[in-house]
């Protein structure tokens, strides 16, 4: 494993940017290229991959379509090590049950679910042998051509409830994992802070309920230390602006920094900070077609529990002190 550096180097630097600015390259390189190649003698290559596109539309929230060789690309363990990135094992998720796993916390980019259950650089599937992880984001991605390819290769699914119904229903050893606090947590993205939003947030227990799926919980130390943001007052014009973003795209504009190539100075490059990811003991969760509300509030508050446990089992362990308290919203 390479050293965690505090002035990582060019290469480092560019695969760090791989995953936010990927769906960004794409998007602004090769979808405009394709249109393109619509006006020329090339016309065929764009046509055949739009029909291909009509046809496979539902592959999305029907299990996607997962590629090892993409999950094990070289690059990812440089990815992995610039922090770097690990995760931790407490207990064993039995291949013959399939599993919603709770994300915690967002952080901006989600740079530790991203490492550990989109790629195998942390060798996520040696250490919970006949798991098949998938991790939850925003449904339109998935209508964006070439960007729904790719994330798909890797195992992203759609957010959408036909996209986690179909997965928990097929199987066993199925795992998805959805990131709760959603965009709205990206704003509670600040160093030094366990702000998690899970108070109201119950869809996802009775989504595992449903399917019988056990509930796991996970806490990602170090997610929210790897920039920092730019917090505005809620009666200011850009917290507005943050707001009428959201509605528009799905998340938040967030203004934040890190790092430049330069050490001692300001860039967006994250900070070369240790993040671990901790998996906690699976719930075991009946399955019941139609759960009541009271139901669904007592599995909510024993996961709720869970959360917070795993957090104080692990927290001075992973850089916290001792009186850090775990603050649900």
């Amino acid at each position: 494993t390479m050293p965690c550096s505090k002035q990582p180097n060019y290469f480092q630097s560019l695969t760090l940017l791989q995953w936010p600015l990927s769906y960004l390259a794409i998007f602004l390189i090769l979808q405009p290229l394709f249109i393109y190649l619509l006006f020329t003698s090339l016309w065929p290559l764009p046509a055949f991959y739009f029909a291909w596109l009509f046809l496979d539309w539902k592959t999305p929230e029907q299990g996607g379509r997962r590629s090892a060789w993409v999950r094990n690309w070289c690059v990812w363990t440089h990815f992995r090590d610039y922090f770097p990135i690990t995760i931790l094992k407490t207990k064993d998720l039995p291949p013959e049950h399939n599993y919603l796993m709770g994300v915690h916390p967002h952080g901006l980019l989600t740079f530790g679910a991203f490492c550990n259950f989109c790629t195998e650089a942390t060798d996520f599937s040696k250490i919970f042998p006949g798991i098949t992880p998938h991790l939850a984001t925003l449904s339109w991605f998935f209508k964006i051509p070439l960007i729904r390819d790719y994330l798909m290769a890797k195992g992203v699914c759609s957010v959408s409830q036909p996209a986690i119904d179909y997965l928990l229903s097929h199987g066993p050893g199925n795992l998805v994992g959805i990131v709760v606090g959603g965009v709205g947590e990206a704003l509670q993205s600040v160093p030094n802070t366990t702000n998690l939003i899970l108070q109201k947030r119950k869809g996802f227990v009775r989504t595992a309920l449903q399917h019988g799926a056990h509930l796991v919980p996970t806490f990602t130390f170090g997610e929210t230390e790897v920039y920092e943001q730019v917090s505005f007052p809620k009666d200011s014009w850009m917290y507005k602006f943050q707001n009428w973003f959201r509605s528009i795209f799905g998340f938040y504009f967030c203004v934040f920094y890190g790092q430049s190539f330069c050490q001692g100075t300001i860039g967006l490059l994250p900070y070369a900070r240790p993040i671990v990811t901790v998996v906690g003991e699976p719930l075991p969760v009946p399955k019941i077609e139609k759960p009541s509300q009271e139901i669904v509030d007592k599995y909510h508050a024993l996961y709720m529990d869970a959360v917070h446990k795993l957090f104080d089992q692990h927290k001075t362990q992973y850089g916290c002190s001792e009186t850090q308290e775990l603050v649900f919203l």
